[in-house]
């Protein structure tokens, strides 16, 4: 597969720093999904200012997060480490009771050696609480990748599948099933016959954190081909985990969680099925056919389901084909976006990503090399690690007409006449499944709609020959 890929699509590392946002902001959206755990991030003032700002939470609203200060003292380790974060614990324990605790590193405890899970493993057996250990630092990982980082830790923690049951023990399961059935409310046994309806398939689980309604969506539509979503990783409580081992089949929902794929396969011996990343109606459906394919069930009604969300969205096609887009790269969704941007009838330049599992991303770039050649289109140059002063150059010279980059470039482009959206947005949008594609496109479309709207007001000339003098 790889050589195939590599014959058409054109790939380069310009070895840059990672240009990307701190990994730590995956508290953000994190905290809200696992709706009893904490999260401790263990780092300096500079990440307390960073998480303040960038989560825009005040303290009285009480989050389930903190920070966990790190000082001079701790630094050149005149302090106890344990003593503190077991002071800073059983304060937490007191306060919230929350069902996991959650400690993120950050670069200085990389810098500074600090052994959080050395330490992990002896003050939850004092605390009574599990302690899951995740290292987010900016040295190491992009923006986010820190979810892949917390998802892989806490994949430890799932509980093992049980393969067997004696026959014995079975009878003595069926009765007590058919009993407490007898007690269920009418509305819930309606749920558990429907259930069953379902053709009969290995335990499917799916891993990435998604606002309740996506991933309620994105059930459902697995559901309608008879696919039965088994769990999610994270669940909606940590007590809630999914069981996993060997038989269950696992399927990622983002491109960034290439860490959890592979802990998921070799620790807990899942199967993973390597399908392209439910964005765009095109990218849903190809991640819905890939399931069905593995489990050997046939689909209905996929095709005209995804000419129905193509019509749906007629209004912001016709004002973004033809339209050129570059990307800085900042997120690793960039080669989904560009993917579905393409098949939306826009021209993608480049396509800048801080970071490529080509392995976990195979099918994903397999469906942009197809779409690119369906729709006669020019592959897009994929550049790992961009060196931004090399694409500020390139994209002086292609002048495309959308630029998604980070939030520490977008001014700069701005002055220089070209038009930006910031790829941080697209992260905590609802970008994922049939319906919410329109989201999408209504990010994209916001500077192109905003400059027509110039235009019309005669802004637009006024605009350019100002930026034209300041050049």
């Amino acid at each position: 597969m790889s050589n195939k890929i590599s014959e058409t699509l054109t790939f380069e590392c310009e070895t840059g720093n990672y240009h990307t946002f701190c990994p730590i902001s995956c508290v953000a959206w994190l905290y809200q999904k696992i709706e009893d755990s904490f999260f401790l991030v263990v780092g300096t003032k500079t990440c307390g200012y960073f998480l303040q700002n960038a989560l825009g939470v005040m303290i009285f609203a009480e989050p389930r997060y903190a920070m966990a200060e790190l000082e001079e003292g701790d630094i050149s380790a005149q302090l106890n480490d344990y003593e503190e974060l077991k002071r800073l614990c059983l304060q937490i324990k007191k306060n919230r009771n929350p069902s996991v605790i959650i400690w993120i590193g950050t670069c200085t405890t990389e810098i500074i050696k600090m052994d959080l899970e050395g330490m992990a493993p002896k003050l939850e057996t004092e605390i009574g609480i599990p302690i899951v250990v995740a290292r987010a630092n900016g040295l190491d990982y992009a923006f986010t990748q820190g979810e892949d980082t917390v998802l892989a830790a806490m994949a430890h923690r799932c509980p093992e599948r049980i393969l067997s049951i004696d026959r014995k023990d079975k009878t003595i399961q069926d009765q007590t099933i058919q009993d407490l059935f007898s007690f269920l409310p009418p509305k819930k046994k309606e749920e558990i016959l429907e259930s069953k309806k379902l053709k009969k398939h290995p335990p499917l689980v799916l891993s990435g954190s998604l606002p309740s309604t996506v991933a309620s969506q994105l059930s459902l539509e697995l559901k309608r081909q008879s696919i039965q979503v088994s769990g999610w990783l994270p669940a909606q409580r940590y007590t809630d985990l999914p069981s996993l081992g060997e038989g269950v089949y696992v399927c990622g929902i983002n491109p960034f969680l290439s860490r959890t794929a592979t802990t998921l396969m070799r620790r807990r011996k899942c199967k993973l099925i390597g399908a392209p990343f439910p964005i765009g109606p095109d990218g849903t459906r190809a991640w819905i056919e890939k399931i069905c394919s593995v489990f050997g069930i046939e689909t209905h009604g996929l095709e005209e389901r995804e000419q129905q969300m193509w019509e749906s969205l007629k209004d912001y096609l016709d004002l973004v084909r033809g339209k050129s887009v570059f990307f800085m790269g900042d997120n690793l969704l960039e080669i989904s976006l560009a993917r579905f941007l393409i098949r939306c009838g826009m021209i993608v330049y480049e396509i800048g990503i801080p970071y490529l599992d080509k392995r976990y991303q195979a099918a994903e770039l397999v469906l942009l090399q197809n779409t690119c050649e369906n729709l006669c289109t020019p592959m897009p140059h994929i550049v790992e690690k961009p060196d931004n002063y090399n694409q500020i150059q390139r994209m002086r010279e292609l002048q495309p007409d959308l630029a998604i980059t980070g939030m520490a470039h977008a001014n700069p482009l701005e002055a220089r006449g070209i038009n930006t959206k910031w790829s941080v947005e697209f992260t905590f949008a609802q970008i994922h499944g049939f319906t919410n594609a329109r989201d999408v496109l209504e990010l994209v479309t916001r500077p192109l709609r905003r400059n027509n709207g110039l235009e019309n007001l005669g802004w637009t000339n006024l605009i350019k020959k100002e930026n034209e003098s300041k050049v």
